[in-house]
This record gives C-alpha cells, sequence and structure tokens, in this order.
C-alpha cells in the first residue's frame, strides 16, 4: 500500500466519519511509523 493510497483512504474515511476516521487515520501514521 502506497503513501498516495494511504492518504486517500484516509481522505474518504474523513469524508464518510471525521471522527472515526481521525481515530482511525492517527492509528494507521502510528502503526506505519
Amino acid at each position: 500500500m502506497s503513501v498516495i493510497d494511504t492518504i486517500r483512504t484516509a481522505l474518504t474515511a474523513l469524508a464518510a466519519n471525521k471522527l472515526r476516521s481521525s481515530l482511525t487515520m492517527l492509528g494507521i501514521i502510528i502503526g506505519v511509523s
């Protein structure tokens, strides 16, 4: 999964549910780091 795909997925999640996706995005960032 490329960085672009990760960002795109995060943006899609933000559009769907901002609060929940924010937590998910944090988890992804921490997991990738």
